[in-house]
């Protein structure tokens, strides 16, 4: 497996694995109703609104992360479920996580679900992102890291 910065090449392949993870998968079509294309989220990563690192195995997209460098907001985070409980999604996570502090972001947010049966409820809180009360216009939670509490290792 590797690990590597994302390209805009790499965006099909990341809209088509978003609607294969376990949970909160979402279609092409889902997400083309919510404004995200395969057209509109290449433009954002080759023009630099957003950072994102792919993991690949056998030269497939297994996983992914980006965050967008203007709010400090990690936008997305998906693993293949054959890969999960691997540390790839942690690993994903930080290359995020780093590049947004390099980027001079103090605090780092996300939207998560709010029920504790879901496996993101949980993977976040354990990495040191805390609950800020507040949710996103998809009714998710919004959590928050600050470099005390950071996921990097």
């Amino acid at each position: 497996m590797n690990i590597r910065l994302a390209i805009p090449a790499d965006i099909p392949a990341c809209v088509v694995l978003r609607g294969q993870t376990r949970e909160n998968a979402i279609s092409a079509e889902r997400l083309e109703a919510l404004g995200v294309t395969v057209e509109s989220w290449g433009k954002d990563v080759s023009s630099g609104v957003l950072t994102g690192y792919v993991c690949t195995d056998s030269e497939s997209i297994i996983g992914y992360c980006f965050g967008d460098n203007a709010s400090g907001e990690v936008v997305v985070l998906a693993l293949h479920p054959d890969y999960e409980n691997r540390g790839i999604g942690r690993q994903l996570l930080d290359l995020v996580v780093r590049h947004l502090r390099a980027r001079g972001h103090e605090r780092l947010f996300l939207g998560c679900s709010a029920d504790p049966a879901v496996r993101s409820h949980g993977f976040y809180r354990h990495l040191g992102w805390t609950v800020t009360g507040k949710h996103d216009h998809l009714g998710d939670e919004i959590l928050e890291l600050f470099p005390s509490a950071s996921s990097e290792t």
